[in-house]
C-alpha cells in the first residue's frame, strides 16, 4: 500500500503562482513514477505531469508545458509541482497518483494509488 497526501492548493489569481506538494508513505519501493492529473467541474480527469521515481524523468501535458515544473525529492519522498503563469483553465482539483510502470504514465486507469486531491482556483 502506499499512501499520497497533496497539498498546496488554494486560490490565486491569473498569472500567479503555486507549488503543489505530494507526500508519499508506505510501500514507496513499489512503484515507479508519480504522476498529476486534474479534473475540472463538468470535465474528465485529465493527466498533467509525471516523473519516474529513480531517474527522474518527466512528461507534460501539451496545455502546461513551459509553465508547470515536476521534481521530487527523493530523501523526503515528496513530488512537488510547481505552476507558474496559471490561467483560469487551469482551475480544477489536482490530484497526485503512483504507478508500478512506466509505459502508460499519461493513462490514469494505469495508476494504482491516488491522493484525495487539492483545489486549485484561479481567478481572472
Amino acid at each position: 500500500q502506499v499512501q499520497l497526501v497533496e497539498s498546496g492548493g488554494g486560490v490565486v489569481q491569473a498569472g500567479g503562482s503555486l507549488r503543489l506538494s505530494c507526500a508519499a508513505s508506505g510501500r514507496t519501493s513499489s512503484y515507479e513514477a508519480i504522476g498529476w492529473f486534474r479534473q475540472a467541474p463538468g470535465k474528465e480527469r485529465e493527466f498533467v505531469a509525471a516523473i519516474t521515481w529513480n531517474i527522474g524523468l518527466t512528461y507534460y501535458a501539451d496545455s502546461v508545458k513551459g509553465r508547470f515544473t515536476i521534481s521530487r525529492d527523493k530523501v523526503k519522498n515528496t513530488v512537488y509541482f510547481q505552476m507558474n503563469s496559471l490561467k483560469p483553465d487551469d482551475t480544477a482539483v489536482y490530484y497526485c497518483a503512483a504507478v508500478r510502470a512506466t509505459y502508460n504514465i499519461r493513462i490514469q486507469s494505469a495508476y494504482d494509488y491516488w491522493g484525495q486531491g487539492t483545489q486549485v482556483t484561479v481567478s481572472s
